[in-house]
């Protein structure tokens, strides 16, 4: 194993975050090596862990842990706010591994983020954010990936209501930009097609049913078609999902949250991961939550998780 291994913060340690990675480590850890940074208390009984002073050292059946300071033992189902801090700096840790060229992509555990506000004044309405700040960047886009579909969501987790008066051209230009770079950089398509749903039924119907697909998401493809962009659309979000028309684009572009989420998760329930384009390292996470209902009882399923670690181990090569 003389690559770089990837590195996957914990999570919060009563989800199922140190259950999916034990299974996931069993399952790719030969093949795309990683570094559990988390508390090895937190890991299910019986798991084999080494500890370990250098992510380097990642040989071996035994899951490599790099420790990190927790408060608590885990209870599983129940978040203990004093665990908070360690959460974070599993996070924090993860990042300064990579920026520093120890490891070659950052895989991230589900959190609870009103755990985190609570136990230790976390800032930040996610993830993605938290990573923004670490790495200094401004702005970052959330892409839901998997063999079957790539989806990037230009408004997120607003209102259905607020999401025209979101919906700037400044806003979409900067989403098609960072996510053009990163098909390039990160995924090794050199000339990205990608195709732009409208935002209302039909694409507004050249404006009879709403102006938002003539009057601001149609000029922003025509000024970056003008720079070579090979950009489709705006088109209507009801007949971009099926097969013929996914072979037509790398990456779809879509205007709010559910016109993304809906599709992937119908085709990649299981297997979807959450890329975050626009940071200047790699990272993925799996596309699902604490599951807080099913932890701790051995059932919780690895394969998003795995996804993502194949994922950011291909990103990062």
């Amino acid at each position: 194993m003389g690559e770089r291994p990837l590195v996957m913060s914990c999570g919060d340690p009563s989800g199922i975050g140190p259950e999916i990675a034990a299974k996931a480590w069993a399952a790719v850890g030969q093949d795309c090596p990683f570094v559990w940074l988390g508390d090895p208390r937190h890991l299910p009984p019986g798991v084999a862990f080494r500890v370990v002073a250098d992510v380097a050292d990642c040989s071996g059946d035994a899951l490599p842990v790099l420790p990190v300071t927790f408060a608590a033992e885990a209870r599983a189902g129940a978040p203990d706010p004093a665990n908070a801090t360690g959460v974070i700096e599993a996070v924090r840790r993860g990042v300064e591994l990579v920026q520093a060229g120890a490891a070659r992509g950052l895989v991230t555990c589900p959190i609870h983020k009103a755990a985190l506000k609570s136990g230790a004044g976390f800032g930040f309405p996610g993830h993605t954010e938290y990573l923004a700040h670490l790495a200094g960047v401004d702005r970052v886009v959330m892409m839901l990936a998997s063999d079957a579909l790539r989806v990037v969501p230009v408004t997120i987790h607003i209102p259905v209501s607020d999401v025209p008066g979101a919906l700037t051209q400044a806003v979409l230009e900067d989403t098609i930009r960072i996510t053009h770079t990163a098909m390039i950089r990160d995924f090794g398509i050199a000339a990205p097609r990608l195709a732009v749903a409208g935002l209302n039924p039909h694409a507004g119907e050249d404006g009879t049913m709403g102006l938002e697909d003539r009057d601001v998401i149609a000029p922003v493809l025509d000024r970056l078609r003008a720079e070579g962009l090979d950009l489709r659309g705006p088109l209507p979000a009801d007949t971009m999902f099926h097969g013929p028309a996914r072979a037509r684009y790398d990456a779809a572009i879509c205007m709010y949250h559910d016109q993304a989420l809906i599709p992937i998760k119908t085709l990649a329930f299981d297997d979807g991961v959450n890329v975050t384009l626009g940071l200047p390292f790699v990272r993925t996470s799996p596309d699902h939550g604490t599951a807080y209902d099913i932890a701790g009882q051995g059932v919780a399923r690895p394969d998003s998780l795995i996804a993502a670690i194949r994922m950011a181990w291909e990103m990062g090569a």
